[in-house]
């Protein structure tokens, strides 16, 4: 299974299955070193920046964020 696959599978979780699975995720990254925390980072930041350069990635005003946040849409 990609990590595509995976992604689309788990945002059809319900709100408490994702925000345990988020929880889950970040708490296995308690035993990588700085320098692999860094990289990883570094590996996110420029997959989203070629994301957006490319047009493939979007923003969103940080209000209307806030908004589908708590209103329990992704």
């Amino acid at each position: 299974m990609s990590i595509d696959e995976l992604t689309a599978d788990a945002l059809q979780l319900d709100a408490v299955s994702r925000a345990n699975l988020a929880k889950a995720l970040i708490s296995s990254l308690d035993d990588l070193s700085e320098e692999e925390l860094e990289r990883l980072w570094v590996d996110e930041v420029t997959r989203r920046r070629q994301a957006l350069e490319s047009g493939a990635g979007k923003t969103s005003p940080l209000d209307e964020v806030f908004a589908r946040l708590y209103s329990g849409r992704e």
